[in-house]
């Protein structure tokens, strides 16, 4: 049996969730996880994940944590078509990608989500908020250039690995409540991701 184990408001659990329904990979959720729920340094957790992060993917006696290694790891099994190509080269334009979304766009939003969504007193300072504002700007008018460029999804015309992560991130771009410059291609973006079943039921809303 697979179980994805992190509560369902976790941007991060939400892509190994959608990485399931996009490959039609059955799996239990233990959503009892994470911040207001069990804490995630319970000694049993940490057996899991030393780092006390969500989300885990156990199955039997086989687990991972990180949530791209995850998705590399459920889209790599035989007939699962583009979402993780073969091609070396076409491949590693899907690792790229992934790999900016966790060093660099998801790093960019975390001042302002903290602040405005989360309301943490901690993250109040009006200039590091426009700072942070900035930087996410920053990092959407690079994704915005890259879509523009192939008219489609983010390493091309086909659907990937790297959609996956970096759509709930623009979800969250267009979600936060702040005054933001309009990109054109990432609008269109999400108007595509919302033909899809997994972005219409994961991409709601919650903490990081």
């Amino acid at each position: 049996m697979r179980k994805i184990l992190g509560r369902s408001s976790s941007i991060n659990v939400r892509k190994v969730l959608w990485a399931c329904t996009e490959l039609r990979l059955p799996f239990e959720h233990d959503s009892d996880w994470g911040l207001g729920f069990r804490s995630p340094k319970a000694s049993e957790f940490l057996a899991l994940n030393p780092n006390a992060q969500i989300p885990v993917l156990v199955e039997n006696d086989f687990v991972l944590w990180e949530s791209n290694s995850i998705l590399r790891y459920l889209a790599n099994g035989p007939g699962q078509g583009m979402l993780y190509p073969q091609e070396p080269r076409t491949r590693a334009r899907v690792d790229q990608w992934l790999d900016w979304q966790a060093a660099e766009l998801n790093p960019s939003w975390s001042y302002v989500f903290h602040s405005i969504v989360r309301n943490n007193p901690d993250y109040q300072d009006p200039d590091l908020l426009r700072q942070g504002q900035a930087r996410w700007a920053g990092t959407m008018a690079i994704l915005d250039r890259q879509l523009t460029e192939t008219g489609a999804f983010v390493t091309g015309k086909h659907f990937t690995l790297a959609d996956i992560a970096i759509g709930l991130s623009v979800n969250r771009w267009l979600q936060t409540p702040f005054e933001r410059p309009a990109f054109s291609a990432v609008s269109a973006y999400q108007d595509r991701l919302n033909q899809r079943e997994g972005y219409v039921r994961y991409s709601g809303e919650g903490q990081p």
